[in-house]
C-alpha cells in the first residue's frame, strides 16, 4: 500500500536535513528516503582517508538558529570528515530529525501522476510513497564515476571509488597502492596515505594549480572569535560572491603589477581558497589576467618541486588551462609527497591507462604497475548524475534522463519544466552546483523552496511548474553569464566534458551567490513568474 504524505525529500545531507526541518515545521507530514545506512550526504560516502573541509568550518554551518550554531565548537579551522560528520549528527538529534528517516534505501523511480498532481515514488526495498511533493536533495558530487577502466572486475586486490571508501577503512601499511587522479579528492588521499604505504603510484592526466592550506586548531579564544560573529556571518556570507566570508574587494587595472603581487602573496598566504575567491575576479574574464595569476602560482609550485621532471608531470602549463577554470584544491605537503622515496608520479596525458589488469594498472604502451590496492579519484557526473540515475518520469512520459541526455537545464536549479512538483537542490545552472561554500547556498534553496510551497499553501494552489518561456528566460540568462567567463571555454566536471557524452553546459551559475540570491527573491515578490501554479 502506498504511503500518502506531503513531502518525499530525497538525501539526508545538508540540504535534506534542513529541507525536512522546515517542511515538517510548516505542519506537512514529511520523509525522508536516504541509500545510506545514516545521515550526512557527502560526508557519510566520502569517508576516505584525509576527507576534510576546504570551506572553514565556522562558515559551513546553518545559521538560522544562533544556539544550533554555537551550541557546537569545531576543533580546527578545516576539519577532517569524522567531526563533520559528528557535527551532522549533532544537528540532527538536536532538532529530532531521524524518526523521519528512512535509511539503506534507494529511490528507484518516480512518475508524476497528470490527474492527481502528486507524485507515486518506488524504492529498492519496496516501500512506496503517494508524494505531492517529490524534493530532490542528492548532492551535486553525488554520483561516482566507478566503471572507468577495462577489467576493474579482475583486479585480485582492492579496489575502489573514494566516494565508496568504507567505513572500517582499509589496511594500507606495507601494501602497494595506486590512486588514479589528482583532484581535490586525489590530492587529500595522497598527501594522507604517502608517509605509511610501500610504494604510492600516482597516475596523474590533468595536474591541478593548488593552494596551501593552513589549519590551525581552535580553543576557547577562537571558539569565541567566530561564535561572536554569528549576525555578521548571516548577513554577509548570503551576499557575497561564492558564499564564503571574502569576496573581492581589488581591480587589477587600478593596481601596479608590485601592488597586484602584494595582494597575491597576501592571499596566498592566508592558505585558504582567498587566492581563488577574493583575489582578482578578473582571473575569471581575462585571459591575460588568468595567465598572469597561474604564472604566480606555476612558481610557488615549481619552488617547493624543485625536481624539473615532477615540475613537467605535476604543475600546469599556460597551455593548459587557467588558475581557477577548474576546482581549485587546498592541500597540505602534497607536492612534498613526491619528494618521498616511496611515491613515483605516473603521468598518464600521453600515455593513458589502457586496463586493469588482476596484477595492476596497464598502460597503453604496455607497462605494468604491479598493485594490491587502486584508490580511483576519478571524479563524478556533477550536478545532474544522481537524479539522472533515478527513473523520473513527468508529464507525457518526459523522462529527466532523456531530457538531461538532450540538454542540461533547469529553471533556478530548483525546479525541471515538465516536471511539476520536483524540486531539486545543487543541481545544474544554480551556484550550488560547485560555485559555493555548500551551507550557504542549499540553506538558500531549501527556504526559497519552503517559501514556494507556503505559498501555494496560502493561495489554494497544488501544482507548480516552470513555464517553457520561464525555463528558455534563466537557461538565456545562466548562459549569458557563464559564457563571458573562461571557466566555459575550459575541459573539466565544471561542463561536464569528464562524463562522455554529456551535453555541454557550464554547470554551476556563475554570476555570484547574492545576484541569484537576488534574482530568485524577485521571481518570489512578483508571485512566481515564470512558473505556472494551478
Amino acid at each position: 500500500m502506498n504511503k500518502m504524505i506531503d513531502a518525499l525529500i530525497i538525501g539526508a545531507g545538508v540540504a535534506g536535513l534542513y529541507q525536512l526541518h522546515q517542511l515538517r515545521r510548516e505542519g506537512l507530514t514529511v520523509q525522508g528516503v536516504e541509500a545510506g545506512s545514516d545521515l550526512g550526504g557527502t560526508w557519510y560516502w566520502n569517508r576516505y582517508p584525509g576527507a576534510k573541509f576546504d570551506s572553514e568550518s565556522y562558515i559551513y554551518q546553518y545559521l538560522f538558529d544562533e544556539d544550533l550554531y554555537k551550541d557546537w565548537t569545531w576543533s580546527e579551522r578545516f576539519p577532517g570528515q569524522p567531526e563533520i560528520e559528528r557535527w551532522m549528527h549533532y544537528v540532527a538529534d538536536r532538532l529530532d530529525l531521524r524518526k523521519d528517516f528512512t535509511f539503506s534505501t534507494r529511490v528507484t523511480k518516480a512518475d508524476f501522476n497528470g490527474e492527481t498532481g502528486r507524485w507515486l515514488v518506488e524504492t529498492d526495498t519496496g516501500e512506496t510513497y503517494d508524494t505531492r511533493f517529490l524534493i530532490g536533495c542528492t548532492g551535486m558530487l553525488s554520483a561516482p564515476l566507478e566503471d572507468r577502466f577495462p577489467g576493474q572486475a579482475r583486479f585480485k586486490g582492492t579496489i575502489l571509488h573514494t566516494a565508496r571508501y568504507p567505513k572500517e577503512g582499509i589496511a594500507l601499511e606495507g601494501k602497494r597502492v595506486g590512486v588514479i587522479g589528482v583532484g581535490a579528492t586525489g590530492i587529500q588521499v595522497i598527501q594522507t596515505i604517502a608517509p605509511e604505504v610501500a610504494e604510492l603510484k600516482v597516475f596523474v592526466r590533468t595536474p591541478q594549480y593548488v593552494l596551501p592550506m593552513k589549519n590551525p586548531k581552535y580553543g576557547p579564544g577562537e571558539a569565541a572569535w567566530y561564535k561572536s560573529r554569528f549576525e555578521e556571518l548571516k548577513g554577509s556570507l548570503p551576499n557575497t560572491f561564492t558564499g564564503f566570508e571574502y569576496d573581492f574587494e581589488n581591480t587589477w587595472a587600478d593596481l601596479s603589477p608590485e601592488e597586484r603581487l602584494a595582494v597575491l602573496e597576501d592571499v596566498h598566504a592566508d592558505g585558504s581558497l582567498k587566492l581563488w575567491l577574493a583575489s582578482f575576479a578578473e582571473m575569471f574574464f581575462d585571459a591575460e589576467v588568468c595567465e598572469e595569476i597561474s604564472a604566480f602560482v606555476r612558481e610557488k609550485m615549481a619552488a617547493r618541486l624543485k625536481d624539473p621532471k615532477l615540475i613537467d608531470i605535476l604543475v600546469p602549463k599556460a597551455e593548459d588551462y587557467g588558475f581557477g577554470t577548474h576546482r581549485v584544491p587546498l592541500e597540505t605537503n602534497y607536492l612534498e609527497a613526491y619528494l618521498r622515496d616511496n611515491v613515483e608520479a605516473v603521468s598518464v596525458r600521453h600515455n593513458p591507462i589502457k586496463e586493469i589488469l588482476p596484477e595492476g594498472v596497464m598502460l597503453e604502451d604496455g607497462t605494468v604497475y604491479a598493485l594490491d590496492v587502486i584508490i580511483m579519484a576519478v571524479g563524478f557526473d556533477a550536478g545532474s548524475g544522481a537524479l539522472a540515475r533515478i527513473d523520473i518520469t513527468g508529464r507525457q512520459g518526459m523522462t529527466l534522463r532523456d531530457e538531461w541526455a538532450k540538454d542540461i537545464r533547469t529553471t533556478l536549479g530548483v525546479q525541471k519544466y515538465g516536471f511539476p512538483n520536483l524540486f531539486m537542490t545543487g543541481a545544474p545552472l544554480a551556484p550550488s552546483a560547485a560555485l559555493c561554500n555548500m551551507t550557504t547556498c542549499l540553506q538558500q534553496q531549501t527556504e526559497w523552496i519552503t517559501d514556494c510551497i507556503r505559498h501555494m499553501e496560502k493561495t489554494g494552489k497544488s501544482v507548480i511548474e516552470p513555464t517553457a518561456e520561464g525555463e528558455d528566460a534563466w537557461v538565456r540568462h545562466h548562459d549569458e553569464t557563464a559564457n563571458a567567463t573562461l571557466i566555459s571555454k575550459t575541459n573539466s566536471w565544471y561542463t561536464g566534458s569528464n562524463v562522455a557524452g554529456k551535453p555541454r553546459r557550464v554547470l554551476s551559475y556563475t554570476g555570484g551567490v547574492g545576484t541569484y540570491r537576488k534574482k530568485c527573491q524577485e521571481i518570489a515578490d512578483a508571485g512566481y513568474s515564470g512558473f505556472a501554479m494551478r
